[in-house]
Formats: structure tokens, sequence, C-alpha cells
């Protein structure tokens, strides 16, 4: 959207959202008055919307050169943003000459360099690049430890032909573009007899953040030896993108051939194909792992000589959902998913606790590591509660790499449904994992947790883990949006929306930390009751230069409930990037980061 176009709209949105829900009513003038000022006469730009990176992968240890294509000009280039630590980007200056008096070029693709140092961990990092017409949307490159092979795009080398197939040596990371319908890409390689071999496809999941793509790759994988006859094929296995662990009995020549299963293309649907020896590591259990103490853990996966491994972290490991490489003898596997907590834990008994009758007993508050084990195993748990007592029970599974889709279910005594969850909403988008908050006991008793996999699937990969707290007042933040662009001398609007939990009724006084030099923030409030959205109007001084900075936008409340002490209470926003869908609908996908930019 235009920035002159997008300053506009921002302002007409501003006093609709200000004026309906009576937020920072003393900021109002400042909105009307200076938002409102943008000419719509002034010529208009766009910042870039990335939609491809090709080659889409780098390896560990390399400094490696790839080509980002955008929708709008991403000419004047300057910075490169990536996430996490270990990996730096850098704009390779086009060679382009501009005339005087006339327009820049429309640069829509630019070459980028990527550093990655050798301690830095694999997996899938998001980036943006700054530009004089504000910052880029997301993109995203796969970090990992094998050597990258690129498709080779001249007619001598087609490979669309299982008999044209593109030879590579393997351990690698195969990366290419299913650019056009009917697109079919092999790649042949020649294995030991005995190895044992991942493939590993990243394509649908790196198009989930992309703004503009719309529709996205479904990728299908097919292993087929050198007479062709196929011996492993893989469509959804980590949601939309396929995978494979074979181990061939023979050694000699094979290939893998990839295409979207609609036979469709774009020039946009990149994919890397991970094609890897060593361990790869889907669930470990228990999930749910302690800090400062060691945990032995089984580990779950593909390739796996050894499937013991202990763990020790320490208080520097941020609690929640994590993915942390796990040693293996001399060998480091991929990023496992973890759940560090500080929450007393319990394991699932070896009993049967098949049934409410047969029902593990748990105490308030507590951890639960449990599995699955086989086809149609339910487990159960039970606990105390009086008349009145509430409780928040919350799965997770499927979000964090477990096999379950998980259906929970409180039940009395009696194995009376009281209530039951499938799946659960975060913000914007839902999950396959179960969520009861807030349930009320309804007599003083026992009840009985009952969790099952929604199809009645089960086995090793289909651990879980279950949190089992009081209930508590709470709330939850969530951006509308990945960026705000600003110029020097105007104004920029950040809205944030609060999901109030557990009966939470008070204010809510927004702040921002981490904005560029020159750069002011007018933080309003999220007022008592049921309102629901805040604003933060930034204003960028007439000298301000062109920068570009990742903010942190938080919310504190010292709300006192009736008959009760006051609570202090805080939240950091998520930041949501805009997606565009087919037939013209618009998404939300959760990203690390809200950048301000100075064009």
């Amino acid at each position: 959207m235009p920035v002159t176009q997008a300053a506009n709209r921002a302002a007409k949105r501003a006093i609709k959202q200000w004026v309906r829900f009576q937020c920072a009513m003393g900021l109002v003038i400042v909105v009307i008055i200076t938002l409102v000022s943008n000419r719509t006469g002034d010529a208009q730009t766009s910042y870039p919307m990335i939609m491809s990176l090709h080659p889409t992968a780098t390896q560990i240890g390399q400094t490696t050169e790839h080509t980002i294509s955008s929708k709008h000009s991403m000419y004047g280039a300057t910075e490169v943003w990536v996430s996490g630590n270990g990996v730096t980007g850098e704009i390779v200056p086009p060679e382009v000459k501009v005339e005087e008096g006339k327009d820049p070029p429309n640069l829509q693709e630019i070459d980028i360099k990527f550093h990655v140092e050798e301690n830095a961990l694999p997996g899938v990092r998001e980036f943006r690049i700054a530009t004089p017409r504000g910052v880029s949307t997301i993109g995203q490159l796969v970090v990992g430890r094998n050597p990258v092979i690129s498709e080779l795009k001249d007619s001598k080398t087609n490979n669309d032909k299982i008999d044209q197939a593109q030879a590579v040596q393997v351990p690698a990371t195969l990366c290419g573009n299913i650019e056009k319908a009917e697109d079919v890409d092999f790649y042949s390689f020649e294995i030991k007899e005995g190895s044992a071999y991942t493939f590993h496809v990243q394509s649908m999941r790196l198009q989930n953040k992309i703004h503009d793509l719309q529709q996205h790759s479904d990728p299908i994988i097919t292993l087929r030896n050198s007479a062709g006859s196929t011996l492993a094929t893989s469509d959804n296995y980590f949601y939309g993108d396929p995978f494979i662990s074979y181990k061939f009995e023979r050694g000699g020549q094979y290939s893998l051939e990839i295409r979207d299963v609609r036979y469709q293309g774009n020039k946009y649907w990149e994919y890397s194909i991970e094609v890897s020896d060593t361990p790869y590591v889907t669930n470990v259990y228990p999930m749910g792992i302690a800090t400062n103490a060691a945990t032995e853990v089984e580990l779950i996966g593909h390739n796996l000589a050894e499937t013991k491994a202990k763990l020790e972290l320490d208080d520097s490991v941020q609690l929640g959902q994590q993915r942390i490489p796990v040693s293996v003898g001399s060998v480091i596997t991929n990023p496992a998913p973890i759940i560090v907590t500080d929450l007393p834990l319990t394991l699932e008994s070896s009993d049967d606790n098949n049934a409410p009758e047969k029902a593990q007993a748990i105490e308030m508050t507590v951890g639960v590591n449990g599995r699955l084990e086989s086809e149609a195993d339910i487990d159960c748990y039970s606990f105390a509660a009086k008349k009145g007592e509430t409780f928040s029970f919350e799965v997770i599974a499927r979000r964090h790499g477990s096999s379950m889709d998980s259906h929970m279910r409180i039940l009395d005594e009696k194995g009376k449904q009281l209530q039951l969850n499938d799946d659960l909403k975060l913000g914007k988008r839902t999950y396959s994992d179960s969520w009861i908050e807030n349930w009320s006991a309804p007599a003083d008793g026992r009840f009985v947790v009952e969790l099952r996999d929604l199809h009645l699937r089960g086995g090793p990969s289909f651990t879980y883990f279950l949190k089992v707290e009081r209930s508590r007042p709470y709330f939850e933040l969530f951006a509308d949006t990945d960026k705000t662009l600003l110029t020097p001398g105007n104004n920029g609007v950040i809205f944030v929306r609060v999901q109030r939990k557990n009966g939470f009724e008070g204010e809510i006084q927004l702040e921002i930390d981490g904005l560029p030099a020159g750069v002011n923030a007018s933080c309003g409030k999220i007022l008592a009751g049921k309102s629901q959205d805040g604003c933060i109007v930034l204003t960028a001084s007439t000298d301000a230069v062109a920068a570009m900075t990742n903010v942190e936008i938080r919310g504190k409340s010292n709300w006192a409930p009736a008959d009760s002490e006051p609570i202090e209470l805080s939240a950091i926003s998520q930041p949501y990037q805009e997606t565009y869908q087919p037939g013209g609908g618009r998404g939300h996908f959760p990203v690390s980061s809200h950048t301000v930019s100075i064009v």
C-alpha cells in the first residue's frame, strides 16, 4: 500500500477506533490534525513485499549469495535484519545507473549476502530489508548444516524428467522452485549400501508469512530406484510439507522427485530439501523440562543410534516452547522441541489410566508429561476440587512437534461430561491442541481430565504436556501489523487489541521500547471493562534520519478486583503480518518482530 495512502487510511481508522473505544481521548486532536494533513496528491510509493528468496537455504559457517524477489521496488535497499543470533545479512549493491531527472529503476530483484557463524543454530530465520520506501515484509531463510545445491536452470540441464535428473552429492540441501504448471524436478545421487537418509522439505511453511503470495505450494516427493520404481512417497507430514525417512538396503543410483501435488506452479514457489544421514529428532519424551536439573529424555525420530540423552538447562533458557539441539554421542541433532517450565512436574504412570475409574491422581498445580502409547489409548487424570474453585487445563502437543491432535474432556466421578475442548485459539489463529480455561467446579468432589487423540491414534510420537493450574486473571495483547512506516515530520499509528482472560477487567497502559532516534510515542490506554483496543501514535521529528529498529510493545495494569488487593499484570504484544489469501480474503500470521522504519 502506498505510504501516503496508508497514512490517510490509518488516520480514518484511528479516529473511528478512538471515538468508539474512548482510547486516550487527549490524543485524538493529534491524530486528526497530524495524520489527516497528509496530502492525497503526494507521490504514491510502496514498501517492498518480499515474495521469494533463491536459494532459500544457506549453510552454517558459510557466506552465501541469494536473490530476493519482491513486489514493488527495492532500489536503494541499505540494511538487512535477521532474527536470532549468528546470522547477518548485507545488500549487494546493484549495478544500475540513474539518469538525472528520471525516476530510479524499479528493482524487483536484488542480491543479498548472508553470513552464518559456525555456532549458529540450524532452523528457519525471518529477515527484512530497509529501503527508502520503508521496511519490507517478512521473508524466511533456512539455515542448515549441509552444502546447498541449487537447481540448474538452463536448457541443457533441464531436470524435469527422470532421465535428465540433476546429479548431486548427498548429504546436501537441495534448493529449487516449482516455477510453472506441471513442473517436476528430479535429482539423482549415489547411495552406499545400508545407508539411512531423511528427506525434509520446507516449502509451504516458508510461504505462510509471505504477505502477497496468496496461493501456496503443496509439494509431494517421491523416492525412486534406478529403474524408476517408487520406493517411498510423502505428501503432508509437517503440515503441508513432506518428509521421508528411508534405509537403503542396496547401494546404487537413486532419484528424488518433487512437484506440486496439484501440478500447479508459481515462480515464487521455492523449496529446500534437506537430505541428511544424521539423527533427526521429531519429539522428546518427556516434553516438559525443568531448569537447573538433569533430565533423561527419550529421543523420538529417525537415524537414531542412541535413543536416550540427558538435558540440563540453566536459568538463561527462556520459559515456554523452545527448540534445542541434543548431543547424541559425538553428534548434535537438529533443534528438538521441548517445553521449558517452572511448574512442578509429574510423569504419566505406567499403570493403566485408560478409564475414569483408573485415573491417575494429580495435585494442583502441576505439569503432566504423558504419551498416547498406542491406538485408541486414552489417558485419565483425577483431581480434587471444591465447589466454585476454578482451574485451567492446557495441552501442548501438535503445535510443538507432537503427532497428537488432542481432544480433552472434564468428567465428574461418574464419567459424565462437564466440558469439552478440541481445538484452541490463540490470538487470530486456531491450533489442534486443547485448552479449557477458568473451569469452575460445580460441587465438592473428585473430577477427571480425559485426553485422547481426536482420531484415536497413538504411538511413540504422540507425546503431550498438560498444564493444570488454578485460574488467574491475565491478558494477552496483539498488534494488528508487523511494521510501522514513518516519514520525517509525520505520524504513524499502531493498534493493539487485548484478549481478557479469567475475569480480568482492568485498564491497560500501553508502552513501547526500542524506537529509532528522533521518534516519540504517545501511548494510549485500553480502558477498563469490555474495551478491546488501544493505540500508540508515533511522531517522527522533522530532522529524523532513515532508520529501521524492532520495537517491543507492552501493556501494564494495576487492577483491583472487587474485595481484593490490586494485582500487577503485564504482557508483551504479539505482532502479526497480514497475509492475502486466494479470493481476496486476509489472514494474519504471528511473526517475531514489529519494525518501525523512517523513510
